[in-house]
């Protein structure tokens, strides 16, 4: 029997095969064949819609991680708490994304350059910004993000796509508008303390 690389990793303790690399064996903006009781066009706009609210998402996620570390100020403890809690529910949704997007048979958006291309959110300075510019930046994503999904939550109702309109209304717009108040709070112009 001839050694190959293959079989001699076997005899040699479960030595890992490295430096891979295949074709794509699926592009991005494709569907396969899944039978879950929705048509083929109805699975590609659900896939290109849930997409753009996941790359939003992702960086709605990576802007409370920024935020978070950024932070200044008197309320500084509680501000650098909220918005790690709001970062991980973000993370969250982006899981629930993207694993709605697979299970329609889709590709989910998972590179960072691509999300970059992807997202309607503005890109914020590298720097630091004072805090009510930091919280006015995440209000303003959250208010893109629910806006677009509604609209994509209506749409496919309307083509029978409940279990994405379920995903989209349950848990992005409800979540999203929880933290859009929790947010907002931060913004009143209350003193601290009454003389």
């Amino acid at each position: 029997m001839r050694t190959t690389p293959a079989t001699a990793a076997s005899r040699d303790g479960g030595q890992p095969l490295l430096h891979q690399r295949s074709e794509q064996t699926q592009r991005y903006g494709t569907v396969k064949q899944l039978p879950v009781g929705l048509g083929h066009d109805v699975r590609m706009y659900a896939c290109q819609r849930l997409n753009q609210v996941l790359a939003d998402t992702q960086i709605l996620y990576s802007l409370y991680k920024k935020h978070h570390w950024l932070m200044r100020g008197a309320t500084f403890y509680s501000l650098h708490l909220m918005l790690d809690k709001h970062a991980d529910d973000q993370l969250l949704l982006v899981d629930a994304l993207a694993e709605r997007v697979q299970s329609l048979g889709g590709v989910a958006v998972g590179d960072p350059r691509h999300v970059a291309e992807l997202t309607s959110i503005p890109r914020p300075p590298d720097g630091v910004e004072k805090v009510p510019a930091m919280l006015s930046r995440l209000l303003d994503a959250h208010e893109r993000i629910l806006v677009d999904a509604r609209d994509a939550a209506a749409r496919l109702s309307a083509e029978q796509d409940e279990g994405s309109n379920d995903l989209l209304i349950s848990q992005v717009v409800r979540t999203g508008e929880a933290q859009v108040w929790f947010l907002a709070e931060h913004l009143v112009d209350t003193p601290l303390v009454r003389a």
